[in-house]
């Protein structure tokens, strides 16, 4: 993916902070799989690119797609999370670049499109389990489906990240075997000359770069917890590497399973569509296998989103961009108010339909992944020199051409908005242009408490403790 600088941090020391040790830090293992969930948790969730677009474009995007966005991302992570080891992430790397300003907007727009995202796991959990369970499709069974489910999940990050990256591993497991089974089964019904099924009149292109934007991107979630992981300067980018193929797997042989076994009946292919495939295929007990992986991942991505969100507060808290108390961990080490913030704005998000918090959370995403290229260029024209433990070949120019495609990307996928997401997404960017000085005011007037932590590593320009 790059190339190994094996000198020291220098600069950028990896810091460890009284109140953690290595024993409760995340290593290869656990973080292969949450970056999984941060991104995939499996092939639940595809089926739209079908019904949008048919088998070969379908399995096509998830052949090339990831070379235009998920490869570049993950480049960019596994860089600039070693350069800037601690939680925040990509909060960190908007603020050396940019400022405080915008690296708090970075925070906001980011944290929101993650908690967007989150509220999508109880929906798709539902809508596996209504076919075998019909009250669940609405009403006030699926409101307190939803809030059981959330509780018992945020109580799980509660208790810590480790638990929750070993949590992962075994969820992971349980999702991908089925599929393993199914492609078994499938073999003699397989007729390849439904893969190659195509209708470019009749492409929803909305839906289907939206449906794959979705589900490959989020790689640079893991960077909110990169303090949390053991030796990150190694351990970072070969959990990225890995799990770039692993997520790649995990979509494109399901698919070729479902759209080659099956007659091709593109408006049945919905949210749930793989358990009525394993119906057809296996029988009734792997319809209900199938439910229960989707189930399985949902919880697996639930849990994975709110720690990259949780820790994000927590990073921006130890650097001065939020209240002090959004950096208070509970006794397991865990960002107690910013699990509560993160798992607060899921219950009030999940109300939303499949494709409008798709829509919705594409759009702040990509404002804030823009955000993310220009500091990742800028820090390689103002520091050419700063000391990156894992870089990217090619120097700045490099570093400009690998941002060309996935800017490209996210210009389409802005362009194809909905006049009604673009409204509200933009509402929500001007919320966070205002309460950045609205918590100015707030400091200044000492309403509330800011500080900046003293475990920071030094600044890349200074080798200073990093201040505002």
């Amino acid at each position: 993916m790059g190339e190994f600088d094996d000198g020291e941090y220098a600069g950028i020391n990896e810091v460890t902070s009284p109140r953690e040790n290595n024993a409760r830090k995340v290593s290869v293992l656990p973080l292969l799989f949450l970056i999984f969930y941060q991104v995939s948790g499996g092939p639940f969730g595809v089926e739209d690119t079908v019904r949008a677009a048919g088998p070969l474009l379908a399995l096509l995007g998830f052949l090339v797609f990831p070379f235009i966005w998920s490869v570049p991302e993950a480049l960019i992570t596994a860089e600039m999370g070693t350069m800037f080891p601690e939680n925040g992430g990509y909060v960190v790397w908007v603020s050396s670049a940019l400022g405080p300003y915008w690296g708090f907007q970075q925070g906001w727009m980011k944290w929101l499109s993650g908690v967007i995202d989150n509220a999508l796991y109880p929906v798709l959990f539902l809508d596996y389990l209504k076919s075998a369970i019909p009250a669940l499709g609405g009403g006030l069974p699926r409101v307190l489906a939803v809030l059981a489910l959330t509780v018992v999940l945020t109580y799980m990050n509660y208790r810590g990240l480790t638990i929750v990256g070993w949590f992962a591993v075994s969820l992971g497991i349980l999702s991908i075997l089925p599929f393993v089974v199914m492609g078994l089964i499938s073999i003699p019904k397989l007729r390849p000359s439904r893969w190659y099924v195509v209708d470019v009149q009749s492409v929803d292109w909305n839906l289907y770069l939206n449906t794959l934007f979705w589900n490959l991107n989020y790689w640079d979630s893991i960077s909110t917890l990169a303090g949390e992981v053991h030796n990150p300067k190694k351990t970072l980018p070969k959990a990225l590497f890995y799990a770039v193929i692993l997520v790649v797997l995990s979509y494109f042989f399901p698919l070729l399973i479902g759209t080659g076994a099956v007659p091709l009946e593109r408006d049945l292919w919905a949210d749930g569509y793989f358990s009525d495939i394993a119906k057809i295929l296996g029988g009734v007990w792997l319809r209900v296998w199938i439910q229960g992986a989707a189930a399985v991942s949902n919880m697996g991505m639930f849990v994975a989103e709110m720690s990259s969100d949780s820790f994000q507060l927590l990073g921006m808290a130890e650097r001065g961009l939020l209240p002090e108390f959004f950096s208070k961990r509970s006794r397991y080490g865990t960002p107690l108010f910013g699990i509560l913030f993160s798992a607060s704005g899921v219950i009030l998000l999940s109300w939303l339909s499949f494709q409008e918090i798709v829509a919705a959370e594409n759009f702040l995403y990509c404002f804030g992944m823009i955000l993310e290229f220009i500091a990742f260029v800028l820090l390689r024209i103002k520091y050419p020199h700063a000391p990156r433990p894992f870089k990217i070949p090619g120097g700045t120019v490099g570093a400009i051409l690998l941002c060309i495609p996935p800017t490209i990307l996210i210009c389409v996928v802005l362009a194809l908005s909905s006049f009604k997401v673009m409204v509200v997404s933009l509402a929500a960017v001007a919320i966070g242009l205002v309460m950045q000085p609205c918590l100015k005011l707030i400091e200044n007037k000492r309403w509330l408490k800011f500080s900046v932590s003293s475990d920071l590593p030094d600044d890349i320009t200074t080798h200073e403790p990093l201040l505002r």
